[in-house]
């Protein structure tokens, strides 16, 4: 007998309308209806029922979700998808076997690697060795294309754990460190803290935090998602902050929703909610009139990272503050808010779909005249950055941190 893995109710609340549709990365690019959230959804159902086995073609469907959450906000019902897809991925990862290449890609490759940091910084190591031309020649095409994804510059260092306001203190938030952004984007880490720190707030990064458990939520382990999520709460509790500040899109959006992930625990759930109630994105937090605008003529656009705009609803607050800056050089660009293919680790298990939205996500940026890209998430800013590369242009993307701290006043 198949467990009720996802919530009967909540799957109902799908009315097949269709309207998602047009929000759906996957679909616009197959247009499989089973690549599709209403057609995912009823794959989910029919699984539960046991009127569909689980085979490589329905994993196939269910894998190919990006998990952008994009058909959330299109959805006149309210369907809870990202919640449906977190827990369908969590059963079927415990019943069905995958070949020994996705099963290692899958739980060594990356989730034994991505948490931690110590452990990427010694994979990013070895990867400088092997972009080095003795080397690179043999390696073979995934390799090569996984190389492309790193930053050209890493800057990997912990925040202190106290930084005091450069004004009057008006406040005390903490401060996420996060996993990849530590080791990857340390300067972008400096910048959030020194733009708190500019608006009257001293930033609090307490030293016992661990990964947000984005990567695990999303990938079907939802068990070590809470262990995260425990871990947290415990290192940001006793401190008096008025928020938990945080610079990297997919990591906000698990944060602020610990209270859905821990809801069954009487232990935790009450905790967990108060936790995530703190959460806020850096741009949400920065106050666009405190910024001076640039004395460069620049034009800049904005590309929405997908768990800021979708399940966190945050897309005007970035703008504002990056007009702020750029004033009339803004430029607004098409299907900002269609995934760019990165998706937490996606671009590395599903290549092939990741590079079509990546080629998709490039050339509407091209299309913009731009001279920078903005975002506000890690793996965009990797993801985009590859893109550009293999397009030969020389537009460049920065973080939101980086862009006000660079180009304001």
């Amino acid at each position: 007998m198949i467990q009720n893995f996802i919530n009967e109710e909540k799957s109902l609340a799908c009315v097949h309308c269709g309207l998602c549709l047009s929000a759906c990365p996957t679909y616009l690019e197959t247009g499989n209806e089973n690549d599709s959230p209403r057609g995912r959804i009823y794959l989910m159902r029919s699984i539960q029922s046991q009127r569909v086995t689980i085979e490589e073609t329905t994993m196939r469907h269910i894998d190919l979700c990006l998990g952008c959450r994009a058909c959330e906000n299109a959805c006149p019902s309210g369907v809870e998808y990202g919640h449906l897809l977190e827990h369908a991925r969590d059963y079927l990862e415990k019943t069905h076997r995958r070949n020994f290449f996705q099963t290692f890609l899958r739980r060594v490759a990356i989730e034994q690697v991505f948490p931690f940091p110590w452990r990427l910084k010694f994979v990013l190591f070895f990867s400088t060795i092997l972009r080095l031309p003795v080397f690179r020649w043999a390696l073979p095409r995934f390799a090569k294309e996984s190389l492309l994804l790193l930053p050209e510059e890493s800057t990997s260092r912990k925040p202190p754990e106290h930084s005091p306001s450069f004004t009057k203190e008006i406040g005390r938030v903490g401060f996420i460190e996060g996993c990849v952004m530590q080791v990857m984007f340390g300067g972008t880490h400096d910048n959030s803290i020194d733009l708190l720190n500019q608006q009257g707030w001293t930033v609090i990064t307490p030293k016992k935090q661990n990964c947000c458990g984005a990567l695990y939520a999303h990938s079907g382990q939802l068990e070590k998602a809470r262990e995260c999520a425990r871990n947290n709460i415990t290192a940001f509790e006793g401190q008096k902050l008025d928020a938990i500040v945080i610079n990297a899109a997919g990591c906000g959006s698990t944060l602020k929703e610990y209270g859905q992930l821990l809801e069954n625990d009487p232990n935790w759930s009450a905790r967990a909610a108060k936790f995530s109630s703190k959460v806020k994105d850096l741009s949400e937090w920065i106050a666009p009139e405190n910024l001076k605008p640039s004395n460069r003529e620049i034009k800049v656009t904005y590309q929405d990272a997908c768990h800021l705009a979708h399940p966190q609803g945050i897309t005007t607050e970035p703008r504002e503050l990056v007009k702020a800056v750029a004033g009339d050089n803004y430029i607004e660009l098409t299907e900002a808010d269609v995934c760019c293919g990165s998706a937490g680790s996606y671009n590395l298990t599903e290549p092939a779909m990741a590079e079509k939205l990546q080629t998709r996500k490039v050339r509407n940026l091209i299309d913009t005249g731009a001279e920078i890209v903005v975002t506000a998430n890690p793996g965009c800013l990797l993801q985009i950055q590859s893109g550009l590369k293999k397009a030969g242009s020389k537009m460049k993307i920065m973080h939101i941190a980086d862009y006000l701290i660079e180009h304001g006043g």
